[in-house]
């Protein structure tokens, strides 16, 4: 054999003995720049299998979304090391082994064993020296259990002993004898121990404490079982926990304050109507809302007033020169914020349809990052639930929030009217505002342009 060919051999033995310790641990991957830890929510592909460029192989819950990851390069799951629905898992802690192709899979096992092993190695440090304590308490409690016996008997015997005569007033012993009381158990509180009247009357005998022990399982058997699951505890998704600790921060530091208008809806709602009957009827789910117009307004009244699309930063105020609006969407599993990106750059039926599609995607739980971090604005309507005011919190690091009720017909004065007064659709809005980035001088120039434009919307379309 030349020495070319015996080189090739060995060269081709070496590749192949490195990818066969080729193994290696799939980490916990980090969705966004925020997250630090989620929740694997269902594996796409089965131990063993394999995989190329592009293909899903998992499904990972932040606490905003469920988001696909998808497989950069080729090749196999060899060992699943945290199983469907699993929740709180650092990020970049081990979760699977993956191979390539021609890999030898059976040290995947004992890899995977030593990778989920990284993190509980703290714990089982944390039982030895937890473990310690623990002996302790039993040699102190045998300890106080053996004197127990012993440290009664002794106190009962003298009595007993010393009961051959029983100093009680003559009162006493009919009382006592009238109520079965037991002379032996009462203490006296006359001289010298004399039980008196009192003494038997205030008796209470050690039956008392027997028969709460004796109630509780006779009645545990009865009904006080049914009314423990008065409650039910719901336990905190990753989306929730991360719910309530940016509002908590956003309530606590940023000094709300808030400006509330009356918005004429009479032209909106004539305008939309005009719209909505140019669509065919296999155009229904393109019809325009009145979020719609809400959006628009607020994308022009923003351009107006560019102050109020800015967020506090701490050491700055950032000014934003696009206004990417927030629109609150309700899931189940929490409050979600996709945002409409440039706003102002589209028509109606464009941010009709982008509106609806990411609400869709909030409600199925499918939004992507880039779909709802960032934003400059933020618009919560409960107009549709007949919620005619309120007031929102604001979504930190923006410095505005608009809280939008309900449309309702009311009576205003109208001294051109015959009778005095008009029936007109009266919107009534809120805007929370950052004082720290927005002075109130700012926030009131901003609902004058946003009340501005929905009063004559056709202004949009100029």
């Amino acid at each position: 054999m030349s020495a070319s060919s015996l080189a090739r051999i060995l060269t081709r033995r070496i590749h192949v003995s490195v990818r066969r310790n080729a193994l290696s641990k799939m980490g916990m991957p980090a969705m966004s720049p925020t997250m630090t830890e989620g929740g694997v929510s269902t594996w796409k592909k089965a131990e063993g299998e394999s995989f190329t460029a592009g293909d899903v192989l998992l499904e990972i819950e932040t606490d905003k979304a469920v988001i696909d990851v998808e497989s950069q390069e080729d090749g196999i799951l060899a060992k699943i090391i945290v199983p469907d629905g699993t929740k709180g898992i650092p990020v970049g802690s081990p979760i699977a082994i993956l191979a390539e192709e021609g890999d030898d899979l059976s040290g995947a096992a004992e890899l995977a064993k030593e990778a989920a092993s990284e993190k509980p190695a703290p714990a089982k440090e944390e039982k030895k020296e937890a473990a310690p304590p623990p002996p302790p308490p039993p040699k102190s409690e045998e300890a106080p259990s053996k004197p127990e016996p012993s440290a009664p008997a002794p106190e009962s015997k003298p009595k007993l002993e010393k009961g051959d005569r029983i100093f009680a007033s003559p009162i006493a012993k009919k009382i006592a004898l009238e109520k079965g009381v037991p002379l032996a158990k009462v203490k006296g509180s006359g001289p010298n121990g004399r039980i008196l009247r009192e003494d038997v009357e205030k008796y209470q005998p050690p039956a008392a404490p027997a028969a709460p022990s004796a109630a509780p399982s006779a009645g545990a058997a009865a009904a006080p079982a049914a009314p423990t699951p008065d409650y039910v505890d719901i336990p905190l998704t990753n989306m929730r926990r991360t719910i309530g600790q940016r509002l908590s921060q956003a309530k606590v530091e940023a000094p709300h304050y808030y400006l509330t208008v009356d918005i004429n809806m009479d032209k909106v709602t004539k305008l939309r109507e005009a719209f909505n009957k140019s669509f065919s009827e296999k155009d229904k789910a393109a019809k325009l809302s009145v979020n719609d117009f809400i959006v628009k307004a607020v994308s022009k009244a923003l351009e107006d007033v560019p102050e109020a699309n800015s967020a506090w930063l701490g050491e700055v105020i950032r000014q934003y020169k696009k206004a990417d609006i927030c629109i609150a969407v309700a899931t189940p599993n929490g409050l979600i914020t996709p945002i409409i990106k440039d706003a102002g750059s589209k028509g109606l039926a464009s941010i009709s349809a982008e509106a609806k599609a990411l609400a869709k995607k909030a409600r199925d739980g499918k939004l992507q990052p880039q779909e709802y971090q960032g934003g400059t604005f933020t618009i919560s309507n409960l107009g549709m639930f007949d919620i005619n005011h309120f007031t929102a919190i604001i979504n930190p690091p923006q410095s505005c929030i608009l809280a939008v009720g309900s449309t309702q017909p009311t009576l205003v004065p109208a001294p051109e009217e015959e009778r005095g007064f008009k029936t007109v659709n009266i919107m009534k809005v809120t805007l929370s505002s950052d004082h720290r980035s927005v002075d109130g001088a700012v926030g009131a120039r901003w609902l004058t342009a946003f009340k501005g434009y929905l009063e004559n919307p056709l202004t949009f379309m100029l």
